[in-house]
């Protein structure tokens, strides 16, 4: 506990502040803590098709039925066991055909297309960007999709790089 409060607040730019988001270290810390999670899903609920990174998860299963009697067991899992809530908002039951809105991507059994919004987001920030280092890892999480012309886009934004 000494070892994890030293690594939490040495990250610390204002009081009573943790973490970065996307820091590696909570990262890390997410993966122990909803480790609990993960074997309620598999062992208990007996989920044949589950994914989950950092604090967001997919539950795939050809029973509609069977999917929605699981949100209320992992509601109540996730509060009881350890503290955590549901965001109402961001619970859907869907087909495969409609896609999977998972990590900025809409995924289909044969391609994935980034987010509308994670879209709009990423041209903002992209115009107003300055270093090369972070157009790169903008095109690094281009690649893993249906996003060619949004590359061609970005490569084609005039960088200033102050040297």
């Amino acid at each position: 506990m000494w070892l994890l409060q030293k690594v939490i607040y040495s990250f610390s730019t204002k009081p009573d502040t943790g973490l970065p988001l996307g820091n590696l270290t909570s990262q890390l810390l997410v993966n122990i803590y909803l480790n609990e999670f993960d074997q309620f899903v598999k062992h208990k609920l007996k989920a044949k098709y589950y994914i989950r990174y950092a604090d967001d998860f997919v539950l795939l299963s050809t029973n509609r039925d069977w999917l929605e009697k699981q949100i209320s067991v992992i509601r109540e899992f996730l509060q009881n066991r350890l503290k955590l809530t549901l965001h109402p908002q961001k619970i859907f039951i869907k087909t495969i055909a409609s896609g999977i809105d998972f990590l900025g991507w809409v995924n289909f059994s044969d391609h994935r297309v980034l987010r509308t919004t994670t879209k709009r987001r990423l041209i903002k920030r992209v115009e107003g960007c300055q270093k090369e280092s972070t157009l790169n890892s903008y095109l690094g999480f281009l690649k893993h999709g249906n996003t060619y012309r949004l590359r061609y886009k970005i490569l084609s934004v005039p960088l200033f790089v102050d040297f």
